[in-house]
This record gives structure tokens, sequence and C-alpha cells, in this order.
């Protein structure tokens, strides 16, 4: 649940254990309640819904487990009330993240996520600090494998891609970030898999960093943040985050 580097996070995910699956499984199951209590329980009408079902499914969660949540939240009047929070702030040498959150408790969250900031040398900003260097778009990412490139072009545009990107036996789509659930699910249709399907903030320019120990501390800040339950997504714009694998 981590953004685009040289497509690193992607691959890292592909390498997740059964204990981290599990806890992105909690994730998205918590971001499909909320979002079912908030806009109801269609995804025909509920555009978040639609595109939460897009990414829990690019995670391999299964289809009874998705509609047993929605099933379930919909029921559901009471419960612990969630707030989504989308923090900023930089890693080593100026690497800029954001980090986005869905908590029942802000001051927790907040407080966890300065510390993962200051901890492995980054700083946590105000709101708008970074956000300028990025772009939010659907981002729906498939391995090359057995797909004919200019098919799936084909398909993705006329499903209403906005763009259409190769790189390293990867193929990436880009859409609307209203319109990521109704472009993958037509093109879940059409039998394609996906690695990864969703609103993701993309960085519009990358930062490299060339000292060891700055690397390890990133990829030890980018661990913390996704291994706390409260924290739903990280994007970055460090360039040669492949290096420090």
């Amino acid at each position: 649940m981590s953004g685009h580097s040289k497509w690193s996070t992607i691959k890292r995910k592909k390498e997740k254990t059964d204990n981290a699956r599990a806890k992105v499984f909690t994730k998205i199951g918590r971001e499909i309640a909320v979002i079912v209590r908030e806009g109801g329980p269609n995804p025909a009408e509920n555009s978040k819904l639609k595109d939460v079902i897009a990414k829990a499914k690019a995670n391999n969660v299964p289809n009874e487990n998705i509609e047993r949540i929605i099933k379930k939240a919909a029921g559901e009047q009471g419960g612990a009330s969630y707030e989504t929070i989308v923090y900023e702030g930089y890693g080593p040498k100026g690497i800029a993240v954001i980090v986005e959150a869905l908590t029942d408790n802000r001051n927790r969250t907040a407080g966890d996520v300065r510390h993962y900031f200051d901890k492995f040398g980054g700083n946590m900003g105000q709101s708008g600090s970074v956000s300028f260097l990025f772009d939010k778009q659907g981002q729906i990412i498939l391995e090359s494998e057995d797909v004919d490139e200019e098919k799936l072009m084909e398909d993705a545009l006329e499903a209403g891609a906005t763009d259409f990107l190769s790189d390293e036996g990867i193929f990436e789509v880009r859409t609307d970030p209203y319109d990521c659930g109704a472009v993958s699910e037509a093109l879940s249709a059409k039998g394609y898999k996906f690695l990864s399907a969703e609103v993701a903030y993309i960085p519009s320019t990358m930062v490299a960093l060339t000292e060891q120990e700055d690397m390890q501390n990133m990829t030890k800040m980018l661990e913390m943040f996704e291994d706390n339950d409260d924290i739903q997504g990280v994007w970055h714009n460090w360039e040669n985050a492949d290096d420090a694998e």
C-alpha cells in the first residue's frame, strides 16, 4: 500500500509474509467499512467503495471477505468513528513523503507519524508542505508477462484511462482519481490481473539518495509506516529505492 518509485514498493508487496498480508487485509477491511457507513453499500452509487473494492481485489482479498465486510458495515449504526487524515513531511535528505491514515484517535496517530519521521532523520511538515510535488491519480499496476502491451493500452484507454506507461516488465495505467474503480473493473472483466489498483499520490519529480545510511533510514521509516494499523498508504519521491533492496 505504498507508492511509486521504480516499482520497488510494488515488488515489495509481492513478497509480503502471511502476517503482513493479514495486516493489509485488516487495513482494507477498515477502509471498506468506513466508506460503506459514509456512502452506502452499493458500489454503483458509491464511487469510493468501487475504488476500495478494486484495491482489495488487487491485494487478493477474497470476494467473500469483501462481501461480508460490506454487509456487516451496512448493518452497523454505531461503532468507532474514523476519520481520514493526510500527513506530509520529509525523509532523509529532503525525500518528500505523504502518509494517509484512517484513525479513531488523531492524537495517537499524529504522535506515531511524527515519531517515525524524527526517528529516521526526517521531519513532519505542515499541510501543503510537500503535496504540491504530487499529483493524485488512479494507478493500476500489472505485470507484463502474458500481456499484449498494445491490446492492454487499447483496452485501458477505451475504459477511460488517461495515460499508459511501461517500464522494467511492469505496465502502469493512470486514471482520473474518481475513475480508478471503474477502469480497474472494466479491465478485470477482460481478464487482466493487477499487482495494485488504488488512488495514489504520483510524484512529479524524484530525488535520489547517495548515502547508504540515508537509504537504510528511509527504508526503515517506510516499514514503520506500513506496520502501523492506522496508516492506509504511504507515497514518496525516492528515486533509487531499488538500491536499498
